[in-house]
């Protein structure tokens, strides 16, 4: 089937109303859980082909996590599709007042080749909970991973239900210019507005997953040795190849000595003094990718790290000193394992070097102080984040993921999730047993006057 007839086919479909039923929602679920269960090992093979991910960090990060947000839509579907009864003002009396949530219809989930298993699957789980036909397009730069999710999707749904596209630009292109209810998109900028460029053209709601330079702060309170263990972790998770991962650590000046010193260490113990031999260390997932990066490191900057094996597309974990906000490792989000270490002398002055800076997916504050934590979270702009850690805040469906302003639009895990892909219709129902007449015209009635009045004030 090409595009067209797929996309028709599933508007077919969703007209006949099978997907309203919430037990086939919950059927559906349980089969891609299953399905998931089943391509667990060609998953994480698919992946370390991919990106150079080993087993273990591709179940915690990918499987897993996919697993999990099923799970939690199996057990939670059937609450979040019933109608809400809320408050009727007693001017409308007599009648009921309900918000009921109804599928978009058919959608299109585009996802990216840095997470390519999760950030595909996790969006489809919250669709099909919803309601939704969906058309999946994985990314061409991870071929293996795609082939899989293809696979499975093949497995699982018929077309005319779930239906997966692989390809590049050319099938981007050609999904695109269709009309849809609803797109779901996971990538860079650059894409993202050319997403919503063709979202506009056709109306079409968008939920936009992007990205940003991240910033990590760690003010002089912070527990030191464990910030930079965390720190460490986060940064350097697949290769720094993560839209979450900190871009950049913007600490107090009097620890920043103490904090690099121990920045070191932890790649040391987490990595081994020879990075690029350890087989659970991944790599960079091209080399368009991999050339950009090395083009981002100051060699004279650098205290640790640097070092790189272009036939096996791989950085080691680095770490930048003394960088200005000038240099060139600042001007674009990195996406990379560089770490570029800045300072400030009072804590104040972090509201005025942020202010003008594009807002971020996440941002990262290490302290022990409350002040600093009220007040970064209430005068900072930023999709979410986490206190005295890094990236763990996307790992819970209890807690929506998304950006804000140039890292994205709109949210999605969870019940977050499920209203992202569901349109709210508020509904009254009027009874017809009784007729309150102060509403209707000749508006002469001075008694009806102040009923209205009343009711209304």
């Amino acid at each position: 089937m090409n595009i067209d007839e797929i996309l028709e086919a599933q508007r077919s479909y969703f007209q006949s109303g099978v997907t309203l039923d919430v037990s086939f929602r919950i059927e559906m679920l349980k089969k891609l859980y299953n399905a998931v269960k089943k391509y667990e090992n060609e998953i994480c093979q698919a992946l370390k082909e991919d990106l150079g991910k080993s087993e273990y960090e591709g179940f915690m990060c990918e499987v897993g996590l996919v697993l999990s947000e099923i799970s939690y839509m199996i057990r939670h579907t059937r609450r979040f599709a019933k109608e809400h009864t809320v408050y009727t003002p007693l001017s409308q009396f007599p009648s009921r007042s309900y918000q009921k949530k109804t599928p978009y219809g058919n959608t299109l989930i585009m996802s990216p080749w840095n997470y390519p298993f999760l950030l595909t699957i996790d969006p489809l789980a919250d669709a099909i909970a919803a309601g939704n036909t969906a058309i999946v397009k994985p990314s061409a730069y991870s071929p293996a991973t795609s082939d899989l999710v293809a696979k499975i999707i093949r497995e699982c749904f018929e077309p005319k239900y779930v239906a997966c596209v692989t390809g590049g630009r050319k099938e981007n292109a050609e999904l695109l210019n269709k009309k849809f209810d609803f797109i779901f998109f996971t990538g860079s900028q650059n894409v993202g507005k050319e997403v919503l460029r063709h979202a506009a053209e056709n109306l079409t709601p968008a939920v936009l997953e992007l990205g940003g330079k991240s910033p990590c702060i760690v003010d002089d309170s912070a527990k030191i040795q464990l910030a930079a263990k965390r720190i460490v972790f986060g940064k350097y998770l697949n290769c720094g190849q993560t839209c979450v991962a900190p871009d950049y650590v913007l600490c107090d000046r009097k620890i920043k000595d103490q904090l690099v010193k121990e920045l070191k260490k932890q790649i040391v113990q987490q990595f081994g003094s020879e990075p690029l031999k350890n087989k659970d260390y991944g790599k960079i997932i091209n080399e368009k990718h991999f050339n950009r990066l090395c083009g981002l490191i100051d060699n004279q900057k650098t205290v640790i790290g640097g070092n790189i094996n272009k036939d096996t597309l791989q950085i080691a974990p680095t770490v930048m000193d003394e960088v200005s906000w000038e240099d060139a490792v600042m001007q674009e989000e990195i996406f990379g394992p560089i770490l570029p270490i800045l300072t400030f002398d009072r804590f104040e002055d972090i509201f005025t070097i942020l202010k003008d800076k594009q807002k971020p997916l996440a941002l990262y504050l290490f302290t022990q102080n409350k002040n600093h934590i009220q007040e970064v979270t209430s005068r900072i702009a930023y999709g979410g984040g986490c206190i005295n850690d890094v990236i763990i805040h996307l790992s819970t469906s209890e807690l929506g993921f998304g950006g804000v302003g140039e890292s994205g639009m709109g949210a999605y895990h969870g019940k977050v999730g499920f209203d992202a892909f569901s349109h709210t219709k508020s509904i009254l129902n009027k009874k017809t047993w009784l007729d309150l007449p102060m509403r209707y015209q000749p508006y002469k009635n001075k008694w009806y006057e102040k009923m209205i009045r009343f009711f209304l004030r």
